[in-house]
């Protein structure tokens, strides 16, 4: 089975999972974002994000879609779907050691406007870690359709908190990749720091206020292309 088949039954198996069973959880949201001094594309940029995520019995998903607007009203659009299966749920043994609480079988495809398509897989630990939402490590080999073909590390994270009455959630995620011939290593890490407005409105609402903070060193892989970025966000759960 290669790479672009192993994602796709992977995604085929978790689409059938949430047709078939009601999942043990989900969640849609819509984000605004703003920010300047991006690098390579546009300076100023203005980001809306739909996101969708949810686990269930077999498996876990979790899917974006940026659609971004730059300077001189450039547009695009960029993608990712990463559907994972558990391989403690379908072999029906614990697979638990340490903080891993469950394995799976990890895999992304990315995908953006101007046609390419990459094709991530591998392995993912699910963490069982003290006072985080939720905590994920994905190991990928990554089939690169521009680009050298190479590794990637990504870490996900949530950690929910409370100032007296107030509720913040920090989250959001590092992607670390390998040197190859074609590109430079790059380190991506963004972080969303969120305040609950929406509790003021009715306890049920979920709307964020905050910032987003991403740290992206050799941007797509151009070497000294270097990103240090605040964002203003608004973020609304479905």
């Amino acid at each position: 089975m290669n790479v672009k088949q192993l994602t796709l039954a992977c995604a085929i198996a978790t689409t059938a999972g949430l047709v078939q069973a009601k999942p043990v959880w989900q969640d849609f949201s819509v984000t605004g974002l703003y920010g300047e001094d991006y690098e390579v594309v546009n300076d100023t940029q203005t980001t809306v994000t739909l996101e969708y995520a949810a686990k269930l019995k077999n498996a876990d998903v979790f899917f974006f879609m940026d659609r971004m607007r730059g300077a001189d009203d450039l547009k695009s659009t960029y993608f990712e779907l990463a559907p994972r299966l558990s391989l403690g749920e379908i072999s029906k043994k614990d697979l638990s050691f340490g903080p891993v609480k469950d394995v799976l079988v990890a895999t992304t495809w990315e995908s953006d406007s101007s046609g390419f398509d990459n094709f991530l897989y591998g392995i993912g630990f699910a963490l069982d870690i003290p006072y985080f939402q939720y905590a994920n490590v994905n190991v990928y080999r990554a089939n690169n359709e521009v680009i050298d073909d190479d590794y990637q590390l990504t870490l996900t994270y949530g950690v929910p908190f409370n100032l007296g009455n107030e509720e913040f959630l920090v989250d959001g995620f590092l992607d670390w990749s390998t040197t190859e011939e074609s590109h430079r290593s790059e380190l991506n890490w963004t972080t969303q720091w969120k305040w609950n407005a929406g509790k003021h409105i009715s306890p049920e609402t979920r709307l964020y206020v905050g910032l987003e903070h991403s740290i992206w060193n050799n941007k797509f892989g151009i070497p000294n292309a270097n990103e240090n970025n605040v964002s203003a966000l608004v973020k609304y759960h479905f």
